[in-house]
């Protein structure tokens, strides 16, 4: 248990009643605000104090930690003197743009300033693999680390408190591409009556194995060699209309891998088409006009 200290949790959806249960559990005294009072009254039974409006719950800790549904909601609550002198830990899901200017409205009004991105579901908080990326103010998240430590794993990723939710989109920004991929496969293979079930093992494997090989798309990128003995962008290019074909001949959408096919196609015809896939990178840098 850490040391006990005052908090207040602006937001009691799913998450932050969740990371509002967490901070109970480790022993602070938290106080509750949601726009639907009855949201509080299971937190209440557990020891929470609830607050009647956003300004007493501000008030009443040095700091605050907010999770709401987005951030036109929290330009709402994070308003007038009430900040001054608070530390604000946003845990709203937003932009990188949206977090430094909210940012600059904090610190504008006295207070000091923490964006986070949660890598968690709620029932993964405050347990051993959640992960909440941080940036901003660091002598305030350093203040705070322990008591932040009671949500999930915290990680500082520096000065800009636009890191966090550009970090926090670009994960989830993989996971979705990950996500379209295995919907995508698994439809294609149930086109001929084989269950999910049966060919999920076989795709986990195999991206599993695949992942084995970002370490050195990240140095390629990174020390901008882009030479390869494996797969070529012209190969993956060639082969891919196969792809397309199939889906369609299955009776399945293509549309998801229109956006890739197109994007092999302007590799090669920018004359990288004997670079290793990696190159796709600085291809997409350089958006089309």
């Amino acid at each position: 248990m850490t040391e006990q200290t005052s908090v207040t949790v602006l937001g009691l959806g799913l998450m932050g009643t969740a990371l509002a249960e967490a901070l109970l559990k480790n022993g602070h005294s938290v106080t509750v605000w949601n726009r639907s009072p009855g949201k509080a009254e299971p937190l209440a039974a557990k020891g929470a104090r609830r607050a009647a409006t956003a300004a007493e719950a501000i008030a009443a800790s040095p700091l605050v930690i907010v999770c709401l549904s987005v951030y036109a909601d929290a330009d709402d609550v994070l308003a007038g003197d009430a900040l001054a002198g608070r530390t604000i830990v946003q845990l709203t899901n937003g932009t990188p743009k949206q977090a430094r200017a909210l940012a600059e409205r904090v610190t504008g009004g006295g207070g000091r300033y923490v964006d986070g991105g949660i890598m968690a579901v709620p029932p993964m908080i405050g347990g051993p693999d959640a992960l909440v990326l941080y940036s901003g103010d660091e002598t305030a998240f350093e203040e705070n680390r322990a008591l932040l430590g009671a949500l999930g794993r915290p990680q500082f990723l520096g000065g800009d408190p636009g890191l966090a939710p550009l970090f926090d989109l670009a994960l989830l920004d993989a996971m979705y591409g990950m996500l379209a991929g295995y919907f995508h496969a698994v439809a294609l293979v149930r086109s001929e009556k084989v269950q999910a079930a049966t060919f999920t093992p076989m795709v986990t494997a195999w991206l599993t194995a695949m992942m084995g090989s970002f370490p050195e798309y990240a140095r390629a990128v990174d020390e901008a060699e882009f030479g390869t003995d494996v797969s070529s962008v012209a190969t993956s290019q060639v082969a891919f209309p196969g792809l397309l074909e199939t889906s369609r001949d299955q009776g399945v959408d293509p549309s998801y891998l229109v956006a890739l096919r197109d994007l092999l196609d302007r590799a090669v015809a920018e004359g990288h088409g004997a670079d290793g896939l990696a190159r796709l990178v600085t291809v997409l840098e350089r958006p089309t006009p």
